[in-house]
């Protein structure tokens, strides 16, 4: 409703009419006035600019037109003339007359009036003075007051019964604003504040403590319908009392109406004893029996109680607090259930939604920013920091990274992570990492032992990088777990009873499966897009592919493929302490690919090199890169001896055997043992041919022939064509022990014994690569897999293959126990010799030294190359002592011998 600006009309009487002075009407102005003179004027009126006078015309006539325009009204009755109708008996004067009267001054100066120009015009200007005429009444401000309160407490008693009729709001807001006027709003705001305290008192509390033995959500339903009707009453008061809100209770320290509604309805209700638990509780059981799925929250009234304890702020102080205390209680009651009965994943699902759904609640009814908060750290701790012992169980963890549960391992790092509890995970994390490694490490299955490690190490990294969101020191942890497991030594059968890593070993020979194998080699699971049945993850784990993880595409080359596995296969090498063991097995390898040209590729060779250099060193790889120089010396060497045999006169190319002989430095390359052999005449007389010219070039070098790793080329006619046969030195000997033999004649196995020269293995060995393999150029009486000493043997005539040039490959004798037990062996003395070097370099740094010192600083200088155990380096101590490097003294003490 609008609120009229003022009023309209006025009462008869005078107890209800506003008063005179609140009319408006023209002011009526007194004048009095000693002279007017004719020529100068002067009028001075209060409160008004000074006018200048007019010339033109007289006085009078300058009064009658300000008169004439209505400037001024005067009241006819304070200007009545005494005795002659011009005057009254105050002297005043009536300028709205066309005959002015005559100034008793005058009359004394001339003796008799008669007319102006009697008038002394040298008398000067004269003061006239206009004062406002006022009416002295008798009006009774409080009979008003009174008058006016009746009326509003009839409106009142309607209003706070419900009714709308009876009254008119205009009449009433148009007598509060004169009582206001009056300076009566004090008294009305108290006899209204009064009112309205009384009918909350009476009629509402009384009403609802009728109700207070009801239930909680009863007594909240009660509160807030007589909530919303105070309201509803409040804003009709207020429109009717709107000039007393607005002029009198904004400025002063008294509350304003809008004020008023919500502090009577907190302070004579919500406040009361008996019903503000009762509506407390009742709001926070709308949320308990939601929590318990009892019932459905009821969301309307749930908006509603939020609402009300906002307006009346208590928000904070009751509800705020009552609703985290119970959630508190509940929350801990659930957890506790819930992670006795369930497993940590269902757990941490079940805490994720619980916490979903409480922020879910909070946004939807426009919870305070602070309950929020409070809420989120409150479940945070109840449901995080109180059960992280059980969320980082090492039970629990083992079993989803067992299964690689990704989604679950994500869910659990992002459950701790909310209280920054992430790094909680390393202790078991680390735990499941070692006792994993360990297992591999020393499994019987050797030959698998590195395809493990990787499919480890890139399931754990996956891990890392998505379920952990890498987490450094979960990452740190990841590494330390590596590094311990994979350097973990055990004096066995595996390494003959020496402190050797087998894990070097393995790398070594993975590597060069590897080289020599090309893509062909690399295992399934370890390929792009491809998986296997050794350690495959789970059905629902992705594994990111070796493409994938190195940002290339999907159409990869072979030389590119190769470099993302060897840098693999580097990675788990770097965790590797004793490198000496892969050197010896690596070096030992990457010669015989080199003597016998087996390698895939040789970018891949020279690229396996670089990392090595780049990881261990110039000095790790100075024999390996020795090795590729004797290669490149052999090559330029062989072209100086073709070259000179072509400078021979009656030299015929094709009519002598074509030899190709690489020149190796000892020092560099593995040690061979001599297999004796025959080699047939025109080989010799090649062979002996370029050893004269290489001794002419090299004087006092010696030559050692290791026909064990040669190979040759050779023709043969059999009965479907001409071949060209790629074979070994020793396969070209037997070979050669069949021309001349007709189709049908058998060569029995002592008979090749004897002309060959070999060891018996060593015969064994080569006729069951040409007798029993899949190319089969001789054919063995009986048939069978096995050569035994009665077997015979002829020519396959019969022999075929699509392509020309035919490789028959030698039977690869796997690494005798006996060769794998001789490096190790020499690896573990090497070790010995670098520990004592060691201890020597430090004892002559140091001159005297603790026994504790001396052996951490010994481990520390020698970990590159593999640390031997305790008692292994207290051993190399004692040997120094007795070569008199060093010797003991008191106090545990050693000192250096000069």
């Amino acid at each position: 409703m609008k609120a009229p600006s003022g009023p309209q009309s006025a009462a008869s009487d005078p107890a209800s009419s506003p008063p005179p002075d609140l009319k408006r009407k023209r002011p009526s102005w007194q004048v009095s006035a000693q002279d007017i003179t004719s020529k100068q004027q002067t009028l001075h009126f209060s409160n008004s600019k000074r006018l200048k006078p007019d010339n033109s015309q007289p006085p009078v006539t300058l009064v009658k037109k300000l008169a004439s325009a209505e400037m001024y009204t005067f009241s006819t009755r304070s200007l009545v003339p005494n005795g002659n109708g011009n005057g009254n008996g105050n002297g005043a004067i009536d300028l709205t007359n066309d005959t002015p009267p005559s100034s008793p001054h005058a009359r004394r100066v001339g003796g008799s009036l008669k007319g102006r120009s009697n008038i002394n015009p040298h008398t000067g200007a004269k003061k006239l003075v206009v004062k406002n005429l006022k009416t002295n009444t008798s009006w009774d401000s409080k009979a008003y007051l009174e008058k006016i309160w009746e009326q509003l407490d009839v409106a009142l008693a309607i209003i706070f019964g419900d009714g709308h009729d009876g009254f008119s709001k205009e009449d009433l807001y148009r007598g509060v604003e004169n009582v206001c006027r009056q300076g009566g709003a004090s008294t009305l705001f108290s006899r209204l504040e009064g009112r309205c305290r009384q009918h909350v008192e009476r009629d509402i509390r009384t009403a609802l403590l009728e109700k207070a033995g009801s239930a909680n959500t009863t007594v909240l339903k009660a509160v807030l319908a007589q909530w919303a009707r105070w309201k509803d009453q409040m804003i009709t008061i207020r429109a009717i009392f709107f000039f007393l809100d607005r002029s009198y209770l904004l400025s002063s320290s008294k509350p304003t109406l809008a004020e008023l509604t919500p502090q009577l309805f907190r302070d004579t209700v919500f406040s009361h004893d008996a019903l503000k638990p009762k509506i407390v509780e009742g709001a926070c059981d709308l949320v308990a029996a939601d929590r318990r799925k009892q019932q459905t929250l009821d969301k309307t009234l749930f908006r509603q109680a939020v609402d009300m304890f906002h307006e009346l702020a208590t928000y904070t102080a009751s509800f705020e607090q009552r609703f985290l205390g119970m959630t508190q209680q509940y929350v801990l009651d659930w957890s506790e259930k819930i992670i006795s009965e369930k497993s940590v994943p269902e757990y941490i699902a079940l805490a994720e939604e619980f916490i979903g759904k409480e922020m879910a609640r909070c946004e939807e009814f426009a919870l305070d920013a602070s309950t929020r908060r409070d809420l989120l750290a409150l479940l945070e701790e109840e449901l995080v920091v109180r059960k992280v012992a059980d969320l980082t169980d090492y039970e629990a963890l083992a079993s989803l990274l067992d299964n690689s549960a990704m989604s679950s391992l994500a869910a659990l790092y992002a459950l701790l992570n909310r209280k920054r509890l992430g790094s909680k995970l390393r202790p078991a994390f680390a735990k499941w990492v070692d006792e994993t490694g360990t297992t591999i490490v020393f499994s019987k299955d050797e030959d698998n032992m590195i395809i493990h490690l990787l499919s480890l190490k890139r399931r754990l990294d996956l891990t890392w990088r998505t379920a952990f969101q890498r987490d450094e020191l979960l990452g740190h942890g990841l590494r330390e777990s590596f590094e311990a497991f994979i350097n973990k030594t055990k004096k066995g059968e595996a390494t003959w009873g020496t402190d050797n890593t087998k894990v070097g070993e393995m790398i070594a020979k993975y590597v060069d499966q590897l080289l020599r194998g090309g893509t062909r080699a690399i295992p399934e699971i370890l390929t792009a897009r491809r998986s296997s049945s050794i350690t495959a993850p789970p059905k629902d784990v992705v594994l990111p592919t070796a493409a994938e993880e190195n940002h290339e595409d999907d159409d990869m080359d072979e030389d590119t493929e190769i470099n993302i596995q060897l840098d693999q296969v580097l990675d788990l090498f770097r965790f590797v302490h004793g490198k000496a063991v892969f050197e010896a097995f690596y070096k030992k390898d990457l010669a015989r690919r080199l003597l016998m040209g087996r390698s895939a590729s040789a970018d891949a060779e020279r690229s396996m090199l670089a990392r090595l250099k780049t990881e261990c060193g110039a000095g790790f790889t100075q024999n390996l890169e020795q090795m590729f120089k004797d290669v490149e010396l052999a090559r330029e060497e062989m072209q100086s001896y073709r070259q000179r045999l072509e400078d021979r006169v009656g030299y015929e190319k094709g009519k002598h055997v074509d030899i190709s002989v690489n020149i190796l430095s000892a020092a560099a390359w593995p040690s061979y043992p001599d297999i004796p052999v025959i080699i047939p005449a025109n080989i010799k007389r090649s062979i002996d041919g370029f050893e004269l010219h290489y001794k002419s070039k090299h004087s006092g070098r010696k030559l050692d022939w290791k026909h064990a790793l040669a190979h040759c080329q050779m023709r043969a006619n059999f009965n479907k064509g001409s071949k060209e046969l790629v074979v070994s030195s020793f396969q070209a000997v037997v070979l050669l022990l069949f021309n001349g033999i007709g189709a049908d004649e058998q060569v029995p196995f002592s008979h090749i014994l004897s002309e060959s020269g070999l060891p018996d293995t060593e015969v064994k060995r080569t006729l069951q690569s040409l007798a029993c393999a899949k190319l089969r150029p001789l054919t063995k009486h009986p048939k069978g897999k096995d050569i035994n000493n009665t077997d015979t043997f002829t020519i396959n005539t019969n022999f075929e293959h699509p392509k020309y040039r035919v490789k028959i490959n030698q039977v690869q004798l796997k690494e005798t126990k006996e060769e794998n037990k001789e490096t190790h062996i020499r690896v573990a003395e090497d070790r010995n010799f670098e520990c004592q070097a060691a201890v020597v370099r430090i004892m002559k740094g140091r001159k005297t030294i603790s026994h504790q010192d001396l052996v951490a600083e010994t481990i520390k200088a020698t970990v590159s190359r593999g640390v031997l155990a305790m008692s292994d380096i207290k051993k190399n101590i004692d040997r120094l002592i007795e070569k008199d490097y060093m010797e003991r003294e008191e106090g545990g003490m050693y000192s250096y011998i000069a």
